[in-house]
């Protein structure tokens, strides 16, 4: 355990920093996008849940469930998510504890209503999800994190195995479109009528690498198979997938132990190491090496990015700062994701920074 001590704390103790610094800049029903039922604060209160499960202290768990309360009414209607994107699917992953704890039976109306949306989401003729309906007909690889840990859940807690069929699907389908021969990198999206400005007219698909939408596919696909059958036919392949993408992001990691915005550039001009996806692989390497999915040799790269991120750490009156987040994005060139501005403690970085923390936590706590 002291090896993952920096600075006098462990993993722990600065995810405890993070929620605490959150939790005094905001109360939490005005977490941006303010009474949106929408992934920003589904992945950054993931992360709270996360650091809950690891120290058992309640106000992780209330604070949780005081932002679903906001937004979900008693009858378990969603007051405010738009169904026709898989970004306001994804935080319904945070109903299913809240759902076992309480019992409350508005947080299984809401899963009920969100699995059934998920079920019948617009799909290309291949039968892959659209992003969402103002992007009809293509596929983004931050999809796969959208919509697949809470379709696996569901499978899972509901008894419903043709989810785990689906989101199988999704997940193969997306590396079949979307991975680059020569690197082993997944390109940021795949548009299957080739027609995005963006889109390659042969392949259909974007013309880079952006790092956090690579970061949410190992995080996703380990996610899932914490719910997926250990005999289910696609469970080799997942498996698979997850660890050829992180072997393929490890040769591309800085001295410092960071990813860059677009991975296989780090020194082109432009370019800049970025927080939220140097998390994002740091968490998916240490659940990969923990559960036996990754040789413990590639530990050397989850330490290094743990490491690199906290010695980057600032402090200020609020508490902890976490820096060089990208801001939310679409798909473009090169220039269009170097010029994406950055943000300090938004829900992204904050969210993927406690994901890590709480990988590493768990990592240290099982002897590696």
């Amino acid at each position: 355990m002291d090896g993952y001590r920096i600075q006098g704390k462990g993993p722990v103790d600065y995810a405890k920093d993070a929620c605490d610094t959150m939790m005094r800049r905001f109360e939490a029903a005005q977490l941006p996008p303010k009474g949106h039922f929408h992934y920003h604060q589904g992945v950054f209160l993931s992360g709270v849940m996360k650091t809950y499960e690891l120290t058992g202290e309640e106000k992780y768990f209330q604070y949780c469930r005081d932002w679903v309360d906001s937004i979900v009414g008693p009858d378990g209607m969603i007051r405010q998510f738009d169904p026709g994107q898989l970004d306001d699917i994804q935080p319904g992953i945070l109903l299913y504890p809240l759902y076992k704890r309480t019992g409350d039976e508005r947080y299984r109306t809401a899963i009920l209503t969100l699995a059934s949306i998920l079920w019948n989401f617009p799909r290309t003729e291949e039968g892959g999800y659209w992003h969402k309906v103002g992007c009809a007909h293509q596929m983004w690889l931050d999809g796969l994190y959208m919509g697949g840990p809470i379709g696996a859940q569901f499978g899972r807690d509901f008894g419903h195995p043709e989810f785990f069929d689906r989101v199988a699907f999704q997940a193969l389908l997306m590396e079949q479109k979307t991975r680059d021969e020569k690197t082993g990198l997944l390109y940021h999206g795949w548009d299957s009528l080739k027609s995005q400005e963006w889109a390659d007219p042969v392949t259909g698909r974007a013309p880079e690498f952006w790092g956090r939408a690579m970061g949410w596919v190992p995080v996703a696909l380990l996610d899932d198979l914490d719910f997926f059958p250990e005999d289910h036919k696609d469970r080799p392949e997942l498996i698979r997938m997850a660890a050829d993408l992180l072997k393929s992001l490890c040769p591309w990691q800085g001295e410092d132990g960071l990813w860059y915005q677009v991975v296989n550039k780090p020194s082109e001009p432009g370019n800049w190491p970025e927080s939220s996806c140097t998390c994002l692989y740091g968490a998916a390497i240490c659940k990969a090496v923990r559960l036996g999915y990754l040789d413990t040799s590639y530990l050397d790269c989850a330490r290094r990015a743990y490491e690199g991120i906290i010695r980057r750490l600032k402090w200020d009156e609020n508490g902890i700062v976490v820096d060089n987040i990208c801001i939310g994005t679409g798909i473009g060139d090169y220039e269009f994701y170097c010029r994406r501005p950055t943000s300090v403690n938004d829900l992204h970085g904050m969210g993927a920074f406690l994901i890590l923390l709480s990988e590493t936590e768990k990592l240290a706590r099982a002897g590696f």
